[in-house]
């Protein structure tokens, strides 16, 4: 049997879609510390986390069979388990209030935040430049560094920085367009 890094992605979904324990506990091994990572980035506690990505990994065994090796395999599993952080939210009618907006930017209207679903933001958020678009999922959404961020898309890790600080102020107009008459 090969080794688990040595199992290719295809091996790993092939295997589980044969209801393979070994493949469906190697595959969860892979991804679920990086999933989990990104939910500790909304919800502080730890045991809540990772019952969000249980929950989020076992919609990914129900629909593996949906995967059609277009994209990133991590990229797809991430999407599911967003969406089972994002149910708990809209489950617990929590409202968004995990977007970390710089203390140095001016204050959205009192009120606003606590409208803003996270569902709301996701599609703000696609109304971004690319780059910075990019930077703030990779940060905000899939938890990782800007060391990381400025490896995985070519740019120094400054850069990652400020175009963080650009979508964040972009986003920031977005909702005061887009929210203010909410309030």
């Amino acid at each position: 049997m090969a080794r688990p890094k040595d199992i290719s992605e295809a091996e790993l979904v092939a295997g589980c879609l044969r209801q393979d324990r070994y493949h469906q506990e190697q595959f969860y091994r892979r991804f679920a510390p990086g999933m989990l990572r990104m939910c500790l980035r909304y919800t502080r506690d730890e045991e809540l986390a990772l019952d969000i990505v249980n929950r989020g990994m076992l919609r990914v065994f129900l629909k593996l069979d949906q995967y059609g090796f277009k994209g990133s395999l991590e990229g797809w599993v991430r999407r599911l388990v967003f969406h089972a952080l994002s149910d708990h939210f809209r489950n617990q009618k929590t409202k968004m209030h995990f977007l970390e907006l710089e203390e140095r930017d001016a204050p959205l209207p009192q009120g606003v935040l606590s409208r803003l679903y996270l569902e709301d933001l996701l599609q703000l958020a696609e109304k971004l430049p690319d780059l910075p678009r990019q930077v703030f999922y990779l940060y905000a959404i899939e938890g990782y560094t800007h060391k990381e961020i400025g490896e995985q898309l070519g740019i120094p890790e400054g850069s990652s920085k400020w175009h963080l600080s650009k979508a964040r102020k972009a986003l920031k107009q977005l909702i005061k367009t887009h929210y203010l008459h909410a309030v």
